[in-house]
């Protein structure tokens, strides 16, 4: 009988109870530890609750699964991998390169594995495909929310409350996604999985549009716009548009959680060291 991969949680919010619910029903899978920053929301998990995460390796694990914030990943993604495979929920941490270069390093000495979980990202497998071959020329994903839909700091914050308080859509921010993820570290991570899938553009090629819209308060919407090889005007192209229902305010659209419950139950199997789209 195949033994169940033993899995670790870090942060407890809505996708983190999501992913310990839908664990609690999968066969391949059971859960070892859960630790949350905020103690009180582990009540009635019992022995499950971990109180400090530097003790993770106490409980075994063979995957560690991050939900709760890029700075987990900085602080304790290289200690997560000297021990077993790590899933970066919030790769937006990526974009430090320095951090990216370390963990790749430890990983390929470790024996483990990165895994990056598509997310809201569509057709990522094929932009990886892409990149691997160096056709793609050019990736551009726009992400278009209701004002209270993001959870933003500094000027892109104004920004979104100018767009909250009149009828017109406001272009947040357009660039490389390198600079957007420490502006926007809760909203783009799609756009930072956009950024690992095509490894030959990375965060400082592929071009992020971040747009705040009053007029869909149900749903949020990806556009993904893929280059490749050709003449201007005459070169290939593929454009995708995602509507992901989600309620207002919410960070996290509905269809974004069963995929990263997915991804959970993919990461495993792809070799050690390097980034994997799962």
């Amino acid at each position: 009988m195949m033994s169940r991969r033993r899995v670790g949680i870090v942060g407890f919010g809505n996708l983190g109870q999501s992913i310990f619910n839908a664990i609690l029903n999968e066969p391949s899978l059971e859960v070892v530890f859960v630790w949350n920053r905020t103690k009180d929301v582990l009540r009635g998990i019992g022995g499950l609750a971990l109180d400090n995460l530097e003790q993770f390796a106490e409980r075994e694990p063979d995957l560690v699964v991050e939900v709760a914030h890029p700075s987990i990943t900085a602080r304790y993604g290289a200690l997560f991998l000297s021990v077993c495979d790590y899933l970066i929920g919030s790769p937006t941490a990526l974009a430090d390169g320095l951090l990216e270069k370390g963990l790749r390093d430890v990983a390929s000495t470790s024996g483990h594995a990165i895994y990056i979980s598509a997310g809201a990202l569509w057709g990522g497998e094929d932009i990886k495909k892409m990149a691997d071959l160096d056709t793609l020329k050019g990736l551009r994903v726009t992400m278009r929310k209701h004002p209270e839909s993001y959870r933003l700091t500094g000027q892109l914050a104004e920004l979104a409350a100018e767009a909250a308080d009149s009828d017109q859509e406001v272009t947040l921010y357009e660039g490389p996604v390198r600079e957007l993820c420490p502006l926007a570290p809760h909203n783009v991570n799609t756009m930072a999985a956009a950024a690992l899938a095509a490894h030959n553009l990375g965060f400082d090629g592929v071009i992020g549009r971040l747009v705040a819209d009053p007029s869909i308060p149900d749903m949020h919407i990806v556009e993904v716009e893929v280059t490749g090889p050709g003449e201007p005007g005459a070169e290939f192209t593929v454009r995708t548009v995602r509507n992901n229902p989600a309620a207002l305010g919410a960070v996290t659209g509905a269809a974004t959680f069963s995929a990263f419950i997915s991804s959970v139950r993919r990461a495993h199997g792809r070799g050690a060291g390097g980034i994997h789209l799962c």
